[in-house]
């Protein structure tokens, strides 16, 4: 542990936390989703509302190529480092982000652990808490699915609502893992205004650190500005990441209305005027082929060229998206 501490994990070795500038907190370079329906290939803005729905969408780790090529232009734009969320369950591909790093000269840190239950197998379903633990930190200390390439991060962990047996399990070992090696966790929750606190509360009494931890997706989570302040008082990190996604309504939940991107703006400006500037990060959470630019979408470094101008827009100084964008997450893939 005394050799990660103060460090950042990276799939090519530790790096100095100052090294990492500008991150995207949660993308994905390499997946696939294929517990979701196929159906047949339409044209770009029906699948832009509907990108669940055709199988072949789902297959990102086909577009190894082009997704080198977006990380090119991503370290132009000025990025610098990208949190990988990955896990078991969803096809995380080790070796592939590995030379991904090596290509473009990006930091890209893979995350540890175990996704919603329906990617859970049986044998994940039956191991204890404790046998939980020791992979999950394994994963970080020695290496994941058989290579020597260590996580940076545990996540994203996936929830969903309400939380099943499988899933409290993993996060307890989650809070277990974090405790061992003072590291970063990153949730992803179920798709309720409750589910984030639900979480934090099971985290929390496994002896999690809420303040190295994550909450994924507010933007399809949490509306009511009463309830997201409530929830920020609880110490997690708020993520907006789902910026470049614009439909009229969230696939898994159509009454869910999907917020725009000047709507998370506005949300952003909030929590800032709000005292929160130093618990927010950001990104896109790009996981589907159409989102990639090579297919018409907006690409890893939508936020850098277009959000981040309209931020300053809207009330928030440039220092402040600075800490958006290097601070916080600095602050928060730093291992204790």
């Amino acid at each position: 542990m005394s050799s990660l501490s103060g460090k950042v994990q990276t799939v090519l070795g530790l790096v100095d936390p100052d090294q990492l500038g500008r991150t995207m907190t949660h993308e994905h370079l390499t997946m696939s989703f294929e517990c979701s329906s196929p159906f047949q290939m339409q044209h770009m803005h029906w699948l832009r509302q509907n990108p669940y729905s055709c199988h072949e969408n789902l297959f990102l780790q086909q577009e190894t190529d082009a997704v080198r090529e977006e990380l090119l232009i991503y370290k132009q734009a000025g990025g610098g480092a990208i949190v990988e969320n990955t896990t078991t369950g969803i096809d995380r591909d080790l070796p592939t982000l590995r030379q991904l790093a090596q290509d473009t000269g990006v930091h890209v840190i893979a995350g540890a652990g175990y996704y919603v239950d329906c990617t859970h197998s049986e044998a994940t379903k039956r191991m204890t808490v404790e046998q939980l633990t020791d992979v999950i930190v394994s994963e970080v200390l020695q290496g994941a699915d058989g290579t020597d390439i260590r996580c940076g991060v545990i996540g994203e962990i996936g929830t969903g609502w309400p939380i099943t047996d499988s899933e409290k399990k993993v996060l307890r070992a989650t809070a277990h893992a974090q405790t061992r090696l003072g590291c970063p966790v990153i949730i992803h929750p179920g798709r309720n205004p409750a589910a984030p606190g639900e979480v934090v509360r099971i985290l929390q009494e496994a002896g999690g650190d809420i303040g190295k931890t994550v909450m994924s997706h507010l933007d399809r989570t949490i509306f009511d500005n009463g309830e997201l302040l409530e929830f920020a008082k609880l110490g997690s990190y708020l993520e907006y990441d789902l910026f470049g996604t614009e439909m009229l309504n969230y696939p898994y939940m159509t009454d869910i209305d999907m917020p725009s991107d000047s709507q998370r703006v506005k949300v952003l400006s909030f929590l800032v005027k709000e005292g929160y500037e130093d618990k927010i990060l950001v990104a896109h959470d790009i996981h589907t082929k159409n989102r990639l630019t090579k297919f018409g979408g907006h690409g890893y470094s939508h936020i850098l060229k277009n959000i981040v101008p309209k931020m300053l827009t809207r009330g928030i100084s440039q220092r402040q998206v600075d800490k958006i964008l290097m601070d916080n997450p600095k602050r928060w893939l730093t291992f204790k």
